[in-house]
């Protein structure tokens, strides 16, 4: 099964689902960091929390757009 960040790169979801992926996360007894459970690096996971989602956004879109 993709996560969050494969799907998201595929343009199989919108960068908002992170939102409803955060949430199932939060109501699973899974054992993983959320970084983890949405796929996303170091770099990623710095930018979202120290800077926010638009930061993020920018990541991922970079790798999205080639």
């Amino acid at each position: 099964m993709k996560n969050y960040k494969e799907l998201y790169l595929a343009g199989e979801i919108e960068f908002e689902a992170i939102d409803d992926y955060s949430y199932e996360w939060g109501m699973s007894d899974d054992e993983r960091t959320l970084a983890q459970y949405l796929g996303l690096n170091a770099e990623e996971e710095d930018a979202w929390v120290s800077v926010g989602e638009d930061a993020l956004r920018e990541l991922l879109d970079k790798q999205k757009n080639g």
